[in-house]
């Protein structure tokens, strides 16, 4: 087993909770430690149609995020505490520029990209089942 397929592996042990935007259902991966925010989506190359993941920071801040070796174009909706979502921005595949919220959080969801226009999803619409740390 190679370490690319270990790191792999690695990346697969993440919690998974339920969360709800509107009427959809999303299985989102729980990115809650400093390594796995730094990890994030990097290598992958699939991910399920309604999959995401969840990246939760202690602190309200400027959470900016780039794609350095993520293989899938993403789209990051950056959420209030109450799960509204502030911003939503589209990530190219391995580019280095910065996608930030338009104002400090604590919560950035990434998913497929267009997954939010795909399914008429912007700012104002609300995000339900955020952990609560």
């Amino acid at each position: 087993m190679g370490l690319t397929h270990a790191s792999f592996a690695q990346n697969q042990k993440l919690t998974v909770i339920e969360l709800k935007a509107g009427m959809y259902r999303i299985e989102a991966e729980l990115a809650d430690t400093p390594a796995a925010r730094q990890t994030g989506l990097m290598y992958r190359t699939f991910m399920p149609t309604n999959s995401g993941m969840l990246f939760v920071f202690e602190e309200k801040a400027i959470h900016c995020f780039w794609m350095r070796n993520t293989k899938l174009p993403l789209s990051i909706a950056f959420l209030e505490d109450d799960g509204k979502i502030v911003n939503i921005s589209d990530m190219e595949p391995e580019t280095q520029n910065n996608h930030c919220p338009r104002s400090s959080v604590r919560y950035a969801l990434e998913m497929n990209q267009k997954w939010f226009a795909q399914r008429a999803i912007g700012p104002g619409t609300v995000v339900q089942g955020l952990p609560k740390k």
